[in-house]
């Protein structure tokens, strides 16, 4: 099989979800090419709209909340007269003429831009291939409703109300989980784990994250958490964020059991380490942590889907959260001093279904495109 994957740059967590179907699908022998749907229409409305959104995740996260919050609020302003519709689906016809000349087998859409212009494709010059939406968040986003395509993946069956629309109807939705990684469905023991993160075995280990972009009041929280004692280690994912990293080296150059890392290719065995993971509630990063059945606590780093994210683990007991920095620190302190909580939260993490996502898809698609072949000959 030839599988599109049309993600966008609009965060690291689509591109993740890509990399994860591509992976899977490649281990199959079967060939996956991920493409920036945005720049169909132009490579400086990708590079704005990717700057754009970085910008305000990292130092604007209140215009994200309200400006989502205003999108859920305001369906309309997608529907197909829109002054969003007319620019998401300016680059369709370049679309087109790619899809005609590639001759792929699928097409797979892990963003909700995507999954707009692959509706206007079908709508206005028709098209064969089996098409699908892969959600990244535990919710239904503003615009996946304006969107037809033939199956729609999503994290859980619980979830299946909040996508069935008369664009969707129930039987093209599956709960077939969020894809990542293969690493994260295996697991290496937490003591060889924590030797490979330079943490001593006996130890316990916060990691604390904020996404891939290194996002929210990371360095407030850091400032706060220097009173955990020396057999307590603290590691620092900063991502792609140089800035926070040399802030964070800088102030805490002296407290050994600190650790400050930029960007982590290697989040299995560093997650395999963890005795609790302090994050903001992106839809990839607590999929990980979920498959790892590692305790969450979440900071309200940017809300809007990720709203719904928090809302799914810490209704399932999977995580806690906290009013202010101050609480988070006292509630990762005191939960690292608690191994019976921490353990009664990986319970009910091993309790929630665990899909291959990307397996899933797979099937999908291998039996679709057999079915295209077996009516071709």
């Amino acid at each position: 099989m030839r599988i599109l994957i049309m993600s966008d740059n609009t965060g690291e967590g689509h591109n993740s979800c890509a990399k994860a179907i591509k992976e899977y699908f490649e281990l199959q022998g079967d060939s996956c090419t991920i493409v920036d749907s945005l720049r169909f229409i132009s490579r400086p409305v990708s590079t704005a709209v990717s700057e754009g959104f970085t910008c305000m995740y990292r130092h604007f996260p209140g215009v994200f909340r309200n400006g989502y919050t205003y999108m859920e609020r305001h369906p309309g302003m997608f529907h197909d007269r829109s002054a969003v519709y007319r620019l998401l689906t300016m680059g369709t016809e370049k679309l087109w003429q790619y899809l005609q000349q590639s001759k792929y087998d699928g097409i797979i859409c892990p963003h909700m831009f995507s999954a707009l212009m692959i509706t206007h494709i079908k709508k206005v010059y028709g098209l064969d291939s089996p098409t699908c939406f892969v959600a990244t968040d535990y919710t239904c986003s503003p615009l996946v409703k304006d969107s037809r395509l033939d199956r729609y993946f999503i994290p859980h069956d619980s979830l299946a109300w909040d996508f069935e629309c008369d664009n969707i109807p129930i039987d093209h939705i599956v709960g077939s989980g969020i894809p990542v990684r293969q690493m994260f469905y295996q697991s290496k023991p937490k003591e060889e784990a924590k030797r490979q993160s330079a943490v001593p075995p006996h130890h316990k280990h916060l990691v604390m994250m904020g996404g891939s972009m290194g996002c929210g009041p990371i360095l407030g929280l850091a400032r706060r958490l220097t009173a955990l004692p020396d057999d307590c280690h603290l590691t620092v994912v900063c991502g792609t964020n140089k800035n926070l990293q040399r802030q964070l080296l800088r102030k805490f150059r002296n407290q050994k059991n600190f650790h400050i890392r930029g960007y982590v290719r290697d989040m299995a065995t560093l997650m395999d380490s963890a005795d609790l993971y302090l994050t903001k509630p992106g839809g990839i990063g607590v999929t990980e942590a979920a498959l790892k059945n590692l305790p969450m606590v979440f900071i309200n780093a940017v809300a809007g889907c990720e709203e719904y994210n928090r809302l799914y683990y810490t209704r399932n007991g999977g995580a806690k959260t906290a009013a202010n920095l101050e609480d988070l620190a006292r509630l990762c302190q005191k939960l690292l001093e608690n191994d019976a909580r921490r353990i009664q939260m990986e319970k009910h993490l091993r309790e929630l279904p665990k899909n291959n996502a990307a397996q899933v898809i797979h099937s999908y698609f291998r039996e679709q495109v057999g079915k295209t072949i077996k009516t071709a000959g």
